[in-house]
C-alpha cells in the first residue's frame, strides 16, 4: 500500500504531480500512463471500482511498466494536448519518457468519439498493452 492513495487501486504507485512524474518517468526511462478524471463523476466512480475490484491483478502488474498519474478535479492539465479528443472524463493518456503527449495512442477497442475513454479494466490493461508496444 501507498500513503494516501488516491483511489483507483491502491496497489498501485499513483504520483499526483504531474511535473514530478515526468521528471521521474525521464530518469527511469519509463513510460507515463495519465487518468484525468473528477471525483464527482459517475463513469470515473465505476472505473474506480473496476481497476479496484478481485482480479484487477493484471491491471496493477501492467502498472510497473508505468509512472503512474492520477489528476483528480483541479489537478487537471489545461494545455490542450491532454484533452486531443475533448475534455470529457474519465479519460487516459500515455506519454513517453520524455514527458510528450501520445495522441496516437488511443483505447484500441473504441472507434469515432471518446478515443481516451476506457470502460473497464480489460479494455484499460490492453490500452496500456499497446502503449507498451509502440514506446
Amino acid at each position: 500500500m501507498f500513503p494516501h492513495p488516491p483511489g483507483f487501486n491502491d496497489n498501485v504507485a499513483w504520483h499526483t504531480n504531474l511535473a514530478e512524474a515526468k521528471q521521474l518517468a525521464a530518469a527511469q526511462n519509463k513510460p507515463l500512463m495519465v487518468l484525468i478524471h473528477k471525483s464527482w463523476c459517475g463513469a470515473c466512480k465505476r472505473l474506480n471500482q473496476q481497476l479496484s475490484a478481485a482480479g484487477s491483478e493484471p491491471f496493477v502488474e501492467a502498472s510497473n511498466s508505468f509512472v503512474m498519474v492520477n489528476l483528480s478535479d483541479d489537478a487537471e492539465p489545461s494545455d490542450a494536448a491532454y484533452a486531443p479528443d475533448g475534455g470529457y472524463i474519465p479519460r487516459v493518456l500515455f506519454l513517453d519518457s520524455a514527458g510528450n503527449v501520445k495522441p496516437e495512442l488511443k483505447n484500441p477497442t473504441r472507434s469515432g468519439q471518446y478515443l481516451y475513454f476506457y470502460t473497464d479494466a480489460g479494455s484499460l490493461v490492453a490500452g496500456m498493452k499497446n502503449a507498451l508496444t509502440k514506446l
